[in-house]
């Protein structure tokens, strides 16, 4: 057991709330019981002493998984340092296989298999509900998507189909599981208790092709050596505000009678009515003059800037799963209608990956005061440091050290520089990607040797 719970980062190498109100159907949740029981990721194997031990705010372990992950996967997290009561992140990884029956008109029906694998990290807010959700089920939604279109990928990676492209129907079944996983938690909400919201990223890899979805803020990085490439883009208010206030303009009635969808070059006084002043509305890229009415006192849909902005002055994400009964902390008016499940996905070819290439995964716990080059470092570290039974596991463990810091004056988390740490859930995956590449062309080579015989491997 100790092996897992590290409250000091290994060897060598150094290591969003939401408080909006809420509707009376999340509140009679309370009287419901929770479709997933709490627990840590499957794959830590924790027993129930152990899931109490990891929730330890004041020491705040850092927890690695007791045996492999594939290809020794690194997988690290910790608690936050109080501002839940539990880990409201969620991990999950899977190992899948689409199957088809193909026939030759000498040997008859026979079956191949086409591999894949699947790493979700789920990042919960005003509860771990629908983290739990997404960690549990997305991954089953998802496989559901690619069998629908199964057949379709087959023939295009074949040749022979040319009509749709391989990319898309993937990135289109992922597009459609994120929006299934976001209704069945709305559909289930008046049956169990799954409060709050989560965002989610998934990377799922196949036929030789990297693909990361992502809706929220957590972030996937491709590092190698000290240099990394970003594989997704955080969503937040700040960079959805043209999205969100088009929506408001198109349709106000979401609005209720406090916000509007305007912005202004400074904060509108009731001193200053009936004098102009210089706004634009949420079609406009420019800025023109309006004289000041009342109807322009209203507050802004966005309100912040940075980490610090806000939907309706209540959230601070814009995408992900759940939140379908938070109301504005200001007034009792729906959120979510602003709020999506979209995920941008980016697609990363994997035939030219090098050696040491590896892809991070890490919730806002950990990109809140670890950047990309400072991730790079760290891993790049790791990996020339331990063993390749232990390289990728220390990475992460490292990682997450490097984002907590160290406790200090009893009650206050830092870095080695003396900046605030991270008080947040950190969960971290560093996956090799090399041995994907070598994986997918030692398939490719023996279904080409062989069409009907590549279900033996």
């Amino acid at each position: 057991m100790l092996n897992r719970f590290k409250s000091v980062v290994i060897g060598a190498v150094s290591g969003l709330e939401s408080n909006g109100l809420h509707t009376n159907s999340e509140v009679n949740q309370k009287n419901l019981a929770p479709k997933f029981p709490y627990g840590r990721p499957h794959f830590l194997n924790l027993e129930d002493d152990e899931v109490q031990m990891s929730a330890d705010h004041r020491l705040r372990p850092i927890i690695h998984p007791s045996r492999p992950l594939p290809y020794y996967a690194g997988y690290a997290e910790c608690v936050n340092a109080g501002k839940s009561e539990w880990n409201e992140d969620q991990a999950v990884y899977r190992l899948g296989v689409l199957t088809k029956v193909a026939t030759n008109d000498i040997m008859g029906p026979k079956k191949y298999n086409i591999p894949y694998t699947y790493y979700g990290i789920f990042d919960g807010h005003a509860g771990v509900g629908a983290a739990l959700c997404a960690a549990n089920q997305l991954h089953h939604i998802l496989h559901e998507k690619l069998v629908d279109a199964h057949n379709d990928i087959w023939l295009e990676f074949i040749g022979e189909h040319q009509i749709k492209s391989r990319d898309l129907l993937i990135v289109g079944a992922l597009e459609a599981a994120f929006q299934e996983m976001d209704q069945l938690i709305a559909e289930d909400r008046n049956k169990y208790q799954a409060a709050g919201g989560c965002t989610a990223l998934v990377a799922l890899i196949i036929l030789g092709r990297l693909y990361v979805a992502n809706a929220g803020d957590s972030r996937a990085v491709i590092c190698n050596g000290e240099e990394f490439q970003p594989l997704s883009v955080d969503f937040t208010p700040e960079n959805e505000r043209d999205r969100i206030r088009r929506l408001a303009e198109e349709q106000p009635s979401l609005l209720g009678k406090l916000f509007t969808f305007r912005e202004y070059i400074k904060k509108p006084n009731s001193e200053d009515l009936g004098k102009p002043i210089m706004y634009r509305d949420a079609h406009m890229r420019g800025w023109a003059y309006k004289t000041l009415q009342s109807d322009d006192l209203k507050v802004p849909v966005i309100t912040g800037h940075g980490k610090r902005s806000r939907v309706m002055g209540t959230i601070g994400v814009t995408r992900g799963f759940g939140d379908h009964d938070l109301l504005a902390v200001y007034q009792k008016i729906p959120i979510k209608p602003f709020l999506s499940p979209h995920p941008e996905v980016q697609v990363h070819r994997l035939d030219k990956t090098q050696q040491n290439e590896v892809l991070v995964m890490g919730t806002d716990g950990l990109w809140d005061v670890v950047n990309g080059k400072k991730a790079a470092e760290v891993v790049s570290k790791a990996l020339s440091i331990f063993s390749e039974k232990e390289r990728y596991v220390s990475a992460a463990t490292c990682l997450v050290g490097s984002a907590r810091g160290s406790l200090v004056d009893d009650h206050s988390w830092q870095l080695k520089c003396g900046k605030q740490a991270s008080v947040d859930d950190v969960s971290v995956f560093v996956i090799p990607l090399l041995c994907y590449k070598k994986e997918h062309e030692d398939w490719k080579s023996l279904y080409l040797a062989n069409p009907m015989e590549c279900d033996d491997n």
